[in-house]
């Protein structure tokens, strides 16, 4: 049990921050392309208690993580935000501008997990020793690169099932959209089934290996 508890309190920052400015993301790009829901609502903030979901970005993370490492596994993640509220049809061209809006949460991810590498490398340069920090500058870097990854597979109304349907052509992409009522149900069985870990564990360790080598870390 300390173990478990040791585990949460490493990763609570990380995932907190990995979630929220993921949504802030989207709702900065939608901005910028011309819809001004999420600004309007309040949601484009760097403040995580804009974005916080009491169950999927707290409960849902936390009781996963304790359950995969209750069974012997290394800790994973799963969990949500708010959504930020995005419409569609404010884009200046809906179809081409939904790409940059679903890519901005992954792209966000993408830059927290160098901002954890440089953090880890300045607790390396300067000697500082404290397991804590170094635990959790390694937590953000992880749960980064399985969100941004998670995220962009393609699988409506995940990032990469958007990006899907703004690449397909039209009648194509409105066949795949009507996926995303069950979308979620299809990630949950492909995790359940390991189908994910196998898939995306080439790219994880590909993402590990371009840090290691960027930061000249050990």
């Amino acid at each position: 049990m300390d173990q478990i508890i040791q585990t949460i309190t490493v990763y609570f920052l990380p995932v907190i921050f990995a979630i929220t400015l993921h949504e802030a993301a989207h709702g900065y790009v939608a901005r910028h392309f011309g819809d001004p829901t999420a600004h309007l609502a309040g949601r484009i903030s760097l403040n995580p208690l804009r974005h916080i979901d009491p169950v999927g970005t707290i409960l849902v993370p936390l009781v996963v993580v304790a359950l995969s490492m209750a069974a012997g596994q290394p800790p994973w993640m799963f969990g949500w935000a708010k959504p930020v509220p995005v419409n569609f049809a404010n884009l200046r061209q809906p179809k081409q501008d939904m790409l940059w809006v679903a890519l901005a949460g992954p792209a966000m991810n993408f830059l927290m997990v160098f901002a954890w590498a440089l953090f880890l490398k300045i607790l390396a340069v300067t000697n500082a020793t404290e397991p804590f920090l170094i635990r959790v500058a390694l937590a953000g870097i992880a749960v980064n690169i399985s969100f941004m990854l998670l995220n962009l597979l393609p699988i409506p109304p995940l990032d990469g099932g958007r990006v899907a349907v703004s690449l397909l052509p039209p009648r194509l992409a409105w066949q795949y959209a009507k996926l995303e009522r069950f979308g979620f149900l299809i990630l949950i069985v492909l995790l359940q089934l390991r189908v994910i870990n196998v898939v995306l564990a080439p790219f994880f360790s590909a993402m590990y290996r371009l840090i290691r080598f960027t930061f000249a870390l050990n």
